[in-house]
């Protein structure tokens, strides 16, 4: 019988593995394709199959996911879904779990919007700082749409009522079908060559995804944001974004809120109109009034600067400086008399004979303590002298060798203290009180 493994993995593991492996390795992925076997239980989940001339591949899709949605799939529709690549453990199949799902041609359109989009704003072109401002006073508006559309209808209409001396100038294009986008880039540049308008209207009516989608094409949204005419977006409905929307300088929610910025109403602007007269009149009885207060005043200043008034006026301020310089000599005078006095009672008390007398004093002082300290220093060194004298001398080696101890050392003057130091033969000095003793070892005691 053969050896079994150390390590025997269970059939859950392995498809736990796998499961793992898929999830990835693979992640999630956009597929398109039709609906079929659609199921929808009492948990609320979708549990279908999408599959196309070739193949199919089981597929859930949870209702925390699908209540977005927007509607229910009905088998053999064709949808675009997102989905992550997993594996089913309970039967070891693998599927894939849904979590948005769009009709296919809808869905399509939807996800290059998405795309282009997200290109366009990683590059810049839908910054503030790059918006220009629609002009102050408008003269022509420049009108890009189909000359047989409403969206012109509705613009003209409104022009006409709003403010009838704007100027209009149509570029026709198509806004509709494959050939759109180009016509409208081109006559964006147009515009912009020609230089004859203040602003431009760039749309047209409401319509489906489809329909609309010029205006998302990155042609079309490079000539908005490079153009210097001021531009207004005005396409479809109120609910209808379009890239050009996000291009374009202003966006207006229908060709008609567009009509209605680029101009002002008529009674509005009789209003301003009569608002402006009124502040001229303000302005000029302003102005009167000023010049008035200025006449009075040069007046009255002519008055101040008559010959006679100016001489008396001089004559006063001779005599007042006159006063008050001879009052500040008097004053500079008895200040200078008290300096003097202070200054000869100072040199009164500095006096040289005086500074002498002190410092002769003060000499004698020092000197007196000089001499105290001196020798007070030195009966304090001559005492302990004597102190360090007398212990010197207790402790000088001729006071031991006076009491008959000597000291005994080799050639090399080390003090012999243990008879292991020396040998049979060697010299040895012995130091006595008085005088030496040279000497020859010829035995040496070991005990």
């Amino acid at each position: 019988m053969s050896s079994i493994p150390n390590h025997v993995m269970s059939v859950n593991d392995l498809n736990q593995m796998v499961k793992d492996l898929l999830t990835d390795a693979i992640g999630q992925v956009w597929l398109i394709g039709e609906i079929s076997n659609f199921a929808k239980p009492a948990s609320g989940h979708w549990y279908f199959t999408l599959k196309d001339d070739r193949a199919q591949v089981r597929c859930a899709m949870f209702r925390h996911h699908h209540f977005r949605t927007g509607f229910l799939p009905q088998n053999g529709q064709q949808v675009l879904i997102r989905a992550t690549v997993t594996l089913y453990e309970a039967r070891g199949e693998y599927q894939l779990v849904v979590d948005k799902m769009q009709a296919a041609g809808t869905g399509l359109l939807q996800q290059r919007f998405e795309q282009l989009k997200q290109q366009l704003q990683q590059e810049g072109l839908f910054e503030q700082q790059f918006k220009q401002p629609l002009p102050e006073f408008i003269r022509t508006v420049g009108i890009i749409t189909s000359s047989t559309g409403a969206a012109l209808h509705d613009i003209c209409q409104i022009l006409k009522r709003r403010d009838p001396s704007l100027r209009l100038i149509l570029y026709p294009t198509l806004v509709q079908g494959n050939e759109a986008a180009a016509q409208i880039s081109r006559k964006i540049a147009i515009a912009n060559q020609r230089n004859e308008c203040d602003v431009l209207i760039v749309g047209r009516g409401g319509g489906s995804l489809e329909d609309l989608w010029p205006f998302n094409e990155e042609i079309v949204a490079r000539a908005i944001f490079a153009s210097h005419i001021p531009i207004i977006s005005a396409v479809g409905h109120e609910i209808d974004v379009t890239i050009a929307d996000f291009v374009a300088d202003l966006r207006a929610a229908t060709p008609s809120a567009a009509a209605e910025l680029v101009s002002k109403d008529k009674q509005e602007q009789l209003n301003r109109l009569t608002r402006m007269q009124q502040h001229l009149f303000m302005a000029m009885d302003y102005f009167i009034l000023q010049q008035r207060d200025v006449y009075t005043k040069l007046a009255h200043r002519l008055s101040q600067q008559h010959p006679q008034l100016r001489l008396t006026r001089q004559q006063n301020h001779l005599e007042s400086s006159l006063n008050r310089l001879t009052e500040v000599i008097q004053q500079r005078l008895n200040a200078g008399e008290q300096q003097l006095r202070r200054q000869t009672t100072r040199l009164i008390h500095y006096s040289p004979a005086k500074q002498l007398n002190r410092q002769q004093l003060r000499f004698k002082a020092l000197q007196a303590r000089f001499n105290y300290l001196s020798q007070n220093y030195i009966n304090q060194q001559q005492y302990r002298f004597s102190l360090l004298a007398e212990k010197l001398h207790h402790f000088s080696p001729l006071q031991t060798l006076s009491r008959g101890y000597s000291i005994t050392t080799n050639d090399q003057r080390t003090v012999i203290t243990s008879n292991k130091q020396v040998k049979i033969g060697q010299s040895l000095i012995t130091q006595l009180r008085e005088g030496k003793i040279i000497s020859q070892i010829t035995k040496i005691d070991e005990s």
